[in-house]
């Protein structure tokens, strides 16, 4: 869904002022509010704004602040870490050569917590408590400005320029003004505001990959217990195959098990609620996805006790604060990333994101399951692969990156991107060139890459 003024049923007779106060409406649309004009306060000035604090998001600000650049990282929740905390990811799934992505695993792992189980196999098992100080200690160590809770509205821009944001928050409508802004909302949120183009979903009929909502569970016995942790994962029982028993006994579109270990022996983290049809950028949308999902938890719980070994005493101790969005827009940007970009392993010039493996995990768009082409069972890549600079630069706009799943590539070459690793080495890569661009006070379209790629090997970023 397009952005368009907000749209709703209003009453003339509530307005008292109407001279100021203009209700509008023709036979195209529904009626519309016209806001009176005001000047809203300037709350700060700074030289880099991180939109957005998932994965791609801590590795742009931890990079654009390394490098000495004024950061300011913005996220709407009251915790940073998108997918990998208030989502509740179960896991780090894929790789990259981050050097971001692979000090949080360490970090995670040396910080060992009572109770923990942690070993070299269950390094990318996520402790949500645990990496959310770790992700908070890593961005505060390098100078990261954090703001929580604040919602960005609108781009202030001038031409082709961007010049900062219009934010809202318990302190009202605000101002804040920068150089650069580096969208990592995930949805292209910035980029929309912006006027960018984008692309929805699939090319032919702009579908979207389902949602889910994750959810955390204790009580179960490590010693019995089964961890499907794929599709393709059959685990038989005395009253059937699990997988199998999922599709015919959960509602639909909900229809698999998945099921992940943490590194606390008994909690689990589940990967089985599924909603169809939602569209990420609609508010609407996301609320009924949220419910439909919640509404299954249940059902999916009553299904553990009886069918899954090892869930019989099993209990729900903790849902995600937000749906999980796996695929919204795709900006135009100056390259665009295809799927065969990835399976011949391809090594771009202009690289800024180095390693990058995952499969094509495409989940079925009208139901559980899988895509339906069977494109997972189809990944045979030549090796890792990187990410071009230019998937994150927008044609015709300058101090704007975007970072993160919304990067410009086809739904196929998304669906294996857009993993957490490889997101956070995008964020890096982009955080890299926004600091370099600011540093020799560049446009972003002009940075120098090879400079780009000599502080990425710097900070340990693996070629």
């Amino acid at each position: 869904m397009f952005f368009h003024n907000i749209i709703g049923e209003v009453r003339k007779e509530f307005f008292s002022v109407p001279q100021k106060n203009q209700i509008e409406s023709d036979a195209k649309m529904a009626k519309t509010y016209t806001e009176p004009a005001r000047k809203i306060p300037i709350v700060d000035d700074v030289d880099i704004i991180i939109a957005g604090s998932g994965p791609a998001g801590i590795g742009a600000a931890w990079a654009a602040a390394k490098h000495n650049a004024k950061t300011l990282l913005i996220e709407s929740a009251n915790v940073i870490g998108g997918m990998i905390i208030p989502g509740m990811m179960s896991h780090w799934t894929g790789t990259s050569g981050s050097s971001v992505f692979h000090e949080i695993l360490e970090r995670a792992y040396q910080a060992q917590w009572p109770n923990e189980n942690v070993n070299s196999q269950s390094k990318h098992y996520i402790n949500h408590e645990k990496e959310k100080l770790i992700l908070l200690e890593m961005l505060q160590e390098v100078g990261v400005k954090i703001q929580l809770r604040t919602n960005i509205v609108d781009v202030i821009k001038k031409d082709n320029q961007l010049n900062g944001i219009i934010t809202e928050s318990k302190s009202g409508r605000e101002a804040i003004l920068c150089k650069t802004i580096i969208d990592c909302t995930g949805d292209g949120d910035i980029a929309a505001f912006a006027g960018i183009p984008f692309a929805i979903g699939r090319e032919e009929d702009q579908g979207m990959q389902p949602a889910t909502l994750m959810f955390k569970i204790g009580g179960v016995d490590p010693k019995t217990a089964v961890y499907p942790g794929s599709f393709e994962s059959l685990v038989d029982t005395p009253k059937g195959e699990l997988q199998a028993l999922a599709k015919k006994i959960l509602p639909k579109p909900a229809g698999h098990v998945l099921l992940y270990r943490s590194t606390i022996p008994g909690i689990v983290v589940v990967n089985m609620t599924n909603v169809t049809n939602v569209n990420g950028t609609d508010v609407r949308s996301i609320s009924n996805a949220e419910i439909i999902c919640a509404k299954q938890i249940p059902v999916i719980m009553d299904f553990l006790h009886e069918y899954v070994p090892g869930y019989e005493k099993a209990y729900v101790l903790s849902t995600a604060a937000n749906v999980g969005i796996r695929e919204t827009r795709h900006i135009q940007g100056c390259y665009t990333m295809t799927a065969e970009d990835i399976v011949s392993g391809k090594t771009f010039q202009d690289w800024i994101a180095t390693k990058c493996f995952f499969n094509f995990d495409i989940h079925n768009i009208a139901g559980a399951g899988l895509d339906a082409h069977g494109a997972q069972k189809k990944f045979h890549a030549d090796g890792t692969y990187t990410i071009p600079y230019r998937c994150c630069l927008p044609q015709r706009m300058d101090g704007l990156l975007v970072a993160g799943r919304a990067i410009s590539g086809t739904h196929l070459a998304h669906s294996n991107y857009r993993a957490m690793p490889i997101c956070t080495a995008i964020g890096q890569g982009c955080g890299t060139a926004a600091a370099v661009a600011i540093a020799n006070r560049q446009q972003l379209r002009d940075v120098d890459i090879a400079t780009v790629q000599k502080w990425l090997r710097d900070d340990g970023v693996q070629l």
